[in-house]
């Protein structure tokens, strides 16, 4: 076996043993040998290896069952940190992931808004910084940054095709930018792939599914996980549904298509049919996603005008996620992302009674439909848990991961922090 064959099966033997530790929440080696199929001596070098890196500690021993009692393992949750940034028009949302992917802080501030990108690039900096601070966390621990945001994006550019309101984000260099600034790895993302990733980091999506988190927040996408893999496209874009076209004759979109699922029944256009039927929205000046939140109050309030624009954009979104099921062959649909958090009640019915009378393999199995218990942030969750994917399955990670997180020396990892 060549050296950099060797590399590559080491990378993946530590990477398989980190993800089933950190799933399992404690186990011992044995059931580690069980649980990987690698073997007692590859596991006990491994083993040692990261906990001679402080990743994973001994505790204590299980229930004997007539021999020697085995010793479990478990992740140092405090081993490593992870910060998450979803940037946005309307706000910025910050978490601190610990390695076990626990939110330890969380914090929302003003959004990109019309600012010079290098302006909120600065303030990024500095809002980062005082969170680790404010929670005592030592910045050396910081493994680095995930940062995601709407539309369509690129490894050395970032957003490449903008909404209209982030129009002066298109071909800025946000990855670079904000690496240069805080000297951790940056990796970015599209929210609605980060979202998918934070559904399954939290837990209760089983590693042999197939599932999908539609996300609504501004707009609407759709990230999708097989078997605990992203499945990311050629550029990391997939899962675009909202630029689905269920209208050849219908309005234009900001992608440049028309009758696309966003511009029928995205927030804007909810907004936009809201003010038409001159329904209150509150302050002129309030954002999209304020005036959507208040269209959805007014819905459950039992206000019929809202009720009727609401059940119309969800049956573009049950097709969008019909759609999408049929082609990915799903068995969970997760709906999540702020416009969820807000609507999601109403939405749910809808989605899953299209994909019980329409889906294509409903005769195989069925596609079960919740919402996210972590909607309103989920974009920021998944940012910082790239991150921490970059540590525990290196080969599945984001976009910016660089080259010297993607392999071992020796079983030591490079400090992240500056």
């Amino acid at each position: 076996m060549s050296s950099t064959s060797l590399g590559m099966a080491h990378t993946s033997s530590r990477s398989a043993i980190l993800d089933v530790i950190r799933a399992a929440g404690t186990i011992s080696r044995v059931e580690l040998t069980h649980a990987t199929g690698l073997t007692g001596a590859t596991i006990s070098t491994v083993v040692r290896r990261l906990m001679n890196e402080g990743l994973v500690v001994e505790a204590g021993r299980a229930e004997s069952t007539g021999g020697k009692p085995r010793r479990l393992l478990q992740l140092d949750p405090s081993a490593r940190y992870a910060v998450g940034v979803h940037l946005d028009h309307a706000g910025i949302t910050y978490v601190l992931a610990n390695l076990g992917g626990a939110i330890v802080a969380r914090w929302r501030k003003s959004g990109a808004g019309s600012d010079d990108p290098q302006e909120v690039v600065a303030r990024m900096v500095g809002e980062i910084d005082a969170m680790v601070n404010r929670v005592g966390v030592d910045h050396a621990r910081v493994l680095g940054i995930g940062v995601v945001s709407p539309g369509p994006i690129t490894a050395s550019v970032g957003m490449v095709l903008a909404p209209p309101i982030m129009q002066r984000w298109a071909d800025y260099p946000l990855g670079d930018a904000l690496e240069e600034a805080v000297g951790v790895p940056v990796l970015l993302d599209n929210d609605a792939t980060a979202a998918a990733i934070g559904e399954y980091w939290a837990g209760g999506i089983e590693t042999t599914s197939a599932f999908a988190a539609l996300y609504m927040g501004t707009g609407i996408g759709a990230g999708v996980l097989v078997n605990g893999t992203v499945y990311r496209g050629s550029s990391s874009n997939a899962g675009e549904i909202g630029h689905i076209c269920v209208d050849v004759d219908g309005p234009e979109c900001w992608c440049g298509s028309q009758g696309c699922v966003e511009a029928l029944a995205g927030p804007a256009a909810v907004v936009a049919a809201a003010q038409a039927e001159g329904i209150d929205l509150g302050q002129p000046d309030r954002t999209v996603a304020e005036q959507f939140a208040a269209v959805a109050r007014a819905a459950l309030r039992g206000e019929g005008a809202a009720q009727a624009i609401l059940q119309r954009s969800a049956r573009y979104i049950g097709v969008a996620a019909q759609t999408l099921a049929n082609i990915m062959d799903v068995d969970l649909v997760v709906l999540t992302g702020p416009s969820f958090a807000v609507a999601g009640s109403i939405y749910l019915p809808t989605v899953e009674d299209q994909l019980g009378r329409s889906f294509f393999a409903r005769g195989s199995h069925p596609v079960r439909v919740t919402i996210s218990s972590n909607a309103s942030e989920a974009a920021a969750v998944g940012a910082a848990a790239l991150v921490l994917q970059s540590e525990l399955a290196p080969r599945q990670s984001g976009l910016r991961l660089p080259a010297e997180l993607m392999a071992e020396s020796d079983g030591a990892k490079p400090s992240a922090a500056g």
